[in-house]
């Protein structure tokens, strides 16, 4: 490979982006300082994160609520452009060229604050063969259980079963990566179990980042991923210094810079990273303000989540009757906040959030790369959530989706009325109700969708203090087509003899404010 000519592209697309700008910056490197960076790093081995093994589109599947008229608007001088976006995204860190075929341990904890006690091993190992299995050039080899009782040692396992495995894996032909179901490895785990399997070794983290990456396809979710990937780089980058040290070149000053090639990237990958959250902070101040016209043509807003493939987007395509909804069942297949128009049975219309799914074991860095588009949530007017109730490992996946709620400090109004629905009853053989408190449905079928748009139309009226009215109009006067823009009208009585006619209305008290400053003089 490559030296750290690889890495400057890779860290320093900031730099080739700004020097096409208008407005001269300042570039990460100045051109001595690059020429002595590649001179004096020629021997350093990086591995990149590359993307064959994924099949991105350029194609926009899902949408993120922005349209290409407000995109326009927005001052090129103050979004990251396009170009620079795909740089950082298509030079990013990777896990590895062409197919990988995989071999998936996962360590089984017996006790201690890492064991897991609403799942069992075999459902937490088959949640990492569907995670590997999501990516098309992927596929499982072997996979093994292995009980330890030192999961926060280097090695994870005992001396035993550490040899036992490493035979295992060195005698498994055609194994090309390690998928150690973890959470996270830290550095020195990642490079000592490397060293001792002689392939590249994943953890949950890379393998759901690198499912992120796959099904990106806004700006959003792009920069989001590429701000995922600095922790990636920075484990990368020390096992890959930590192999030069010990061969006495990794800590050499650069051409007098003062500077020592570690210094050098790790002020590369701050840079970058400043960049990115600049950028993402633009976003989320343009989500604020779509929000901020939402609210203001009093649209309520429904959000739409649960754990990972549970039916979210179908079921928001049967409530909306969105043809342009393309449900897929893989994991993650939804990766930017989509806003989509259904109407409740008064014909109010309601706006459905559709969101980024939930995942055991997700690691806190990663929520919080995409704490923006998240942060939707914490502003509905009410949460829906879904439940894959034929799944083996529901109750675990509901208290992992409370958990993720809490931890984003959503409002206790929106934890206190969140309706839970139990979606896939048709997988089900003659499903019984056994949780109060919740609506049994199957949104493929859409088995129980009436019940569920009247559930949430009664909280929406409740929640947004709108009310419900009997109004006397004059048929003559502007009043009811008045009403029929700024109020969701239910029913019209005409009374023909006195060119009048009383409207059952849903109104909110703003809007009935107006009315009557309008038409009542009061």
């Amino acid at each position: 490979m490559a030296a750290v000519r690889r890495i400057h592209r890779c860290l320093g697309a900031c730099t080739q982006s700004s020097q096409r700008a208008a407005t001269p910056r300042r570039p990460l490197l100045t051109a001595p300082h690059h020429a002595a960076a590649v001179r004096a790093a020629s021997p350093l081995q990086v591995r990149t994160f590359a993307l064959s093994a994924c099949r991105l589109r350029n194609t926009d599947d899902f949408g993120t609520g922005f349209t290409e008229e407000e995109e326009e608007e927005e001052d090129d001088e103050e979004l990251i452009d396009d170009s620079e976006v795909e740089e950082l995204f298509e030079q990013q860190a990777g896990i590895g060229e062409g197919q990988q075929r995989v071999f998936i341990v996962h360590p089984d904890v017996k006790w201690g604050s890492r064991k897991q006690y609403l799942t069992t091993a075999e459902l937490m190992m088959a949640e990492a063969v569907g995670l590997v299995n999501t990516l098309d050039s992927w596929r499982v080899v072997d996979k093994i259980i292995l009980s330890t009782k030192t999961p926060e040692k280097k090695r994870i396992f005992g001396k035993g079963n550490f040899q036992s495995l490493t035979e295992k894996i060195r005698q498994t032909a055609g194994i090309t990566a390690v998928f150690v179901n973890v959470e996270r490895l830290s550095p020195l785990s990642e490079r000592e179990l490397e060293e001792a399997w002689g392939v590249k070794v994943f953890d949950r983290y890379s393998v759901v980042l690198h499912i992120f990456r796959c099904n990106a396809r806004t700006k959003e979710a792009k920069l989001q991923i590429s701000l995922a990937e600095i922790p990636l780089l920075r484990s990368r980058l020390k096992n890959e210094i930590a192999n030069l040290d010990q061969q006495g070149g990794g800590s050499r000053y650069i051409g007098g810079s003062g500077e020592t090639l570690l210094e050098v990237q790790q002020r590369l990958l701050k840079e970058r990273e400043m960049k990115i959250r600049a950028a993402l902070e633009k976003l989320r101040k343009k989500r604020h303000l779509l929000r901020s016209q939402r609210k203001h043509k009093e649209f309520p807003t429904v959000s739409v989540l649960g754990y990972t493939n549970c039916g979210k987007t179908t079921l928001i395509k049967a409530l909306t009757g969105d043809s342009g909804l393309q449900p897929r069942n893989q994991l993650f297949a939804t990766l930017d906040v989509t806003v989509h128009a259904g109407q409740l049975p008064s014909h109010m219309t309601v706006l459905y959030v559709d969101t980024i799914g939930f995942l055991s074991q997700l690691p806190h860095q990663l929520i919080d790369s995409f704490s923006a588009t998240l942060e939707d949530i914490k502003y509905s007017d009410l949460l829906v959530h879904v439940r894959d109730i034929s799944h083996p490992e529901t109750v675990n996946q509901k208290v992992n989706v409370l958990n993720v709620l809490k931890n984003l400090q959503v409002p206790d109004r929106l934890m206190s009325s969140m309706i839970e629905v139990h979606n896939k009853i048709d997988l089900i053989d003659n499903y019984q109700l056994t949780e109060p408190n919740t609506l049994p449905i199957s949104a493929l079928e859409e088995r129980g969708l009436d019940e569920l748009k009247k559930a949430v139309e009664d909280v929406i009226v409740n929640s947004t203090g709108k009310h419900i009215l009997d109004l006397k109009v004059h048929l003559s006067s502007p009043q009811l087509s008045w009403l029929y823009k700024q109020a969701t009208v239910q029913d019209v009585q005409v009374n023909a003899d006195e060119g009048s006619a009383v409207v059952k209305v849903i109104i909110s008290t703003a809007a009935y404010g107006r009315y009557k400053k309008l038409f009542t003089g009061r």
